[in-house]
């Protein structure tokens, strides 16, 4: 696939350090079709795998909504066809986890809805800036169908297992005010400044130093997974930073009093 074709349902543009996954089905307000759902993995890993991108942004080709969710007219299709909800299955929950276990960070940049599956998506990134008209909602309950159990987690992760159940058990809409309170989301801001504040905190994030951001992000992903204490893995990781040439930078512009020039890219 051609991802840098901005007539697909899925592109990726680059804008200095700042890779864009680009949801672009503004006629269906972007409602994610499994071969949606399919392409995802490979769109990120290309922008994980480019050196000049640091941070990894996911948003819409338009301010109308971010996602409004599956894409309904599939869902009896997919439900009278026990391989395509295996297929389903599998492609949502690989395009899920690329977003959360990419080395690099990743920010849900969120315009209008953001439903079901859309805040699936959102939520298994690092971050989730919205505009002030933005409304959430996972909707399921209002369907039927159950949430992913991988999905379900991440919820509870971020906004506590009593208001992820009065989430899912509702399907109700929320405001992104009500939102930031609960944690679902992280900033808001008014939908003229919402890009250009994003942009700004994706810069700050790369101008430090990417050897220290990806095994952190590593690091937290372990605690999620459950892991308490240091094992071998993380332990060498700890020690061979500090002979690593970012360390020695770092220390060495404190010293001089000087901006660090970090130049560890992995990629």
């Amino acid at each position: 696939m051609n991802f840098s074709d901005k007539s697909n349902v899925i592109y990726i543009e680059r804008q200095g350090h700042i890779g864009r996954l680009v949801l672009n089905r503004p006629e269906k307000r972007n409602a994610m079709s499994e071969a949606m759902w399919t392409v995802i993995p490979s769109a990120v890993a290309l922008l994980d795998a480019d050196p000049d991108v640091k941070v990894i942004i996911i948003t819409s080709s338009d301010e109308g909504a971010f996602s409004a969710g599956a894409d309904i007219s599939e869902l009896q299709t997919i439900a009278a066809d026990p391989a395509r909800r295996e297929s389903n299955r599998l492609a949502i929950r690989d395009a899920q986890r690329c977003l959360a276990r990419a080395k690099k960070p990743t920010i849900a940049l969120v315009w209008g809805a953001c439903v079901g599956g859309g805040c699936g998506l959102a939520i298994h990134c690092d971050f989730r800036f919205a505009s002030s008209a933005a409304k959430f909602a996972i909707t399921p309950a209002k369907l039927g169908i159950v949430y992913p159990l991988n999905d379900t987690k991440q919820l509870i992760d971020l906004v506590g297992p009593s208001k992820a159940k009065s989430l899912l058990f509702t399907g109700r809409m929320i405001l992104a005010d009500e939102a930031l309170d609960m944690g679902l989301i992280d900033e808001v801001y008014d939908a003229d400044s919402l890009l250009e504040n994003t942009l700004a905190f994706a810069e700050q994030i790369s101008t430090v130093s990417q050897y220290s951001v990806q095994n952190m992000k590593r690091f937290v992903q372990r605690v999620l997974d459950g892991q308490v204490d240091d094992d071998q893995v993380t332990a060498e990781i700890f020690k061979a930073a500090q002979e690593g040439e970012d360390a020695a930078e770092g220390v060495q512009a404190f010293l001089e009093k000087r901006p660090s020039a970090f130049r560890w890219n992995g990629g």
